[in-house]
């Protein structure tokens, strides 16, 4: 039935739950659609003006219609109860512990996507916004021990992930409002100016998937594309350990050009 709905390949835990949803929504709004429709032509047939030449001002004498709005009330309020507040509060609340997961920043900008790593220890080095200059957008202190191990990725419009393993993205803007949005990982949050906003699924599925910004941010809004791709683990250690090399010959400061 999911792939009726014409929805794009899963590729995250929490997906299942989100697709359910839509499904269940889809099912009441065809059921309502249907029944409503069929009420309606019932109505022009059965009160057309062959058969009540003469208006009635007496009205409707049966209760039937308020208990069919009882019971559509009832099963909206099952579906919003019983499906979409658990699954919002899994999804915003229930995060995953930062030591076993992959924490990252990603950062968006005019028109392209960045990420910076919080690195093995999960814990991202400080930031003041005194320290922002051209060559340090970030603002990041590289006296910070916690940001030694920080690196970016080396590739704009790439972020890279291990399966079968947490991760929590911390998204943010450095200019105007976007929005992450992966179809494949079930996963939109918008991207505010300065303000990380954290959100975080488990990739069960490697694969490279499409990134789009989902809300207008400027005259190239419709290139601003990019990638999260899902690789094992090892393959996740390797890319992590170069982009660290690289950050070192770099002076050890992760920016984004």
């Amino acid at each position: 039935m999911i792939k009726l709905l014409g929805l794009p390949p899963l590729a995250t835990e929490h997906g299942v739950d989100v697709d359910n949803l839509i499904l269940y929504v889809h099912l009441v709004m065809g059921a309502l659609f249907v029944g409503w429709l069929a009420f309606f032509f019932y109505t022009l047939f059965r009160f057309r003006q062959g058969r009540n030449p003469k208006a009635s001002y007496v009205g409707v004498q049966t209760h039937a219609s308020t208990w069919v709005e009882i019971a559509v009330a009832v099963v909206e309020g099952v579906l919003l109860i019983g499906f979409a507040v658990p699954l919002w509060a899994k999804v915003a609340d229930k995060f995953p512990a930062a030591k076993d997961s992959t924490v990252l920043r990603v950062i968006a900008e005019q028109f392209s996507w960045g990420a910076l790593y919080a690195g093995a220890d999960s814990v991202f080095g400080k930031q003041d916004p005194r320290l922002v200059t051209k060559e340090n957008p970030l603002g990041t202190d590289k006296d910070d021990p916690n940001g030694k191990d920080d690196f970016r990725s080396s590739a704009q419009n790439e972020i890279v992930v291990p399966v079968n393993k947490p991760v929590i993205a911390h998204v943010t803007s450095k200019d105007v409002i976007h929005s992450f949005k992966v179809n494949a990982l079930r996963v939109t949050q918008d991207a505010i100016p300065g303000i990380p906003i954290p959100v975080h699924f488990i990739p069960n599925k490697e694969g490279n998937y499409l990134i789009n910004c989902a809300q207008l941010c400027g005259n190239s809004h419709a290139f601003m594309r990019g990638y999260v791709r899902v690789v094992s683990q090892e393959k996740y250690n390797e890319w992590a350990a170069e982009q660290l090399k690289k950050a070192a010959a770099g002076g050890g400061a992760p920016v984004f050009e």
